[in-house]
């Protein structure tokens, strides 16, 4: 083991010299092993600085064609379309709210009219923008409400939404529309996905009493006291917390 040596002090023993070499030794060779290591690290990058450089101009290029393309190509699409869709909404909006010509207003969002896009051509001729994967929303309400039930679930299903509110109330109306094609299996799946999607006092519950009743219907009876059991104890302020006593007895019953 190495000696701890002051300052300035000179080994007088042999043993001490040896040592001193040794540790001098061990020091070169250290220093020697890393000049090499350095060596051969920039004899390979002079060998290959071509294809380095071209690397780095690649990854230049890439990172610089992505922020043009979003700035100047993604960016203006995205408000062209929120403005292309902006009358088919306003025909979506009319006919919810109204009870006059429904159909015709729904026919006119999703076909278009006055020389505007509906949404079917807002999702053929923007695809990848944030309108356009609402639209297939929007498609898909308008269809449900005109009884177009396959077509409502295709466009719903194209729909991908985080959206606490959106997210949920599309694949309960994809299982809205099962349940009107007379497949109340697939229809339930789609509830309790509703249901689980994102956990809110709207949505949540409105979705657990229809997986509830569908269940009951299905025979499926530990399931719907399972579903309105949740209501009752997380949501018992909602609308549809009122039902559960009368859901709840015809579960149990059975």
């Amino acid at each position: 083991m190495a000696t701890y040596q002051k300052r300035g002090y000179k080994p007088k023993t042999k043993e001490e010299v040896e040592e001193v070499v040794q540790e001098e030794s061990t020091t070169a060779e250290v220093f020697s092993s890393l000049d090499e290591g350095a060596s051969r690290t920039e004899a390979w990058v002079e060998k290959n600085q071509k294809p380095i450089f071209i690397g780095i101009a690649i990854v230049v290029i890439a990172v610089l064609g992505y922020l043009g393309y979003k700035k100047f190509i993604q960016e203006p699409k995205e408000l062209e379309a929120s403005n292309e869709m902006y009358q088919a909404q306003t025909y979506f909006n009319e006919a919810v709210a109204g009870n006059v010509a429904k159909d015709s207003l729904f026919n006119l969002s999703l076909n278009g009219g006055e020389g505007k896009y509906g949404f079917l051509d807002i999702i053929d001729n923007y695809s990848g923008t944030k309108a356009g994967n609402l639209a297939h929303y929007y498609a898909g309400m308008a269809y449900l409400n005109t009884n177009k039930y396959q077509e409502a679930i295709d466009e719903l299903e194209d729909f991908d939404s985080d959206d606490m509110m959106l997210g949920p109330l599309a694949k309960g109306s994809i299982g809205d529309a099962f349940m009107q094609l007379d497949q109340p299996e697939e229809a339930l799946s789609f509830y309790v996905k509703a249901a689980e999607a994102k956990a809110n006092d709207f949505t949540t519950p409105r979705f657990l009493l229809k997986a509830a009743t569908v269940a009951i219907s299905l025979g499926k009876n530990d399931d719907a006291v399972k579903y309105l059991t949740r209501i009752q104890e997380d949501y018992s302020a909602s609308a549809a917390a009122q039902e559960v006593p009368l859901y709840l007895g015809m579960a149990k019953a059975e």
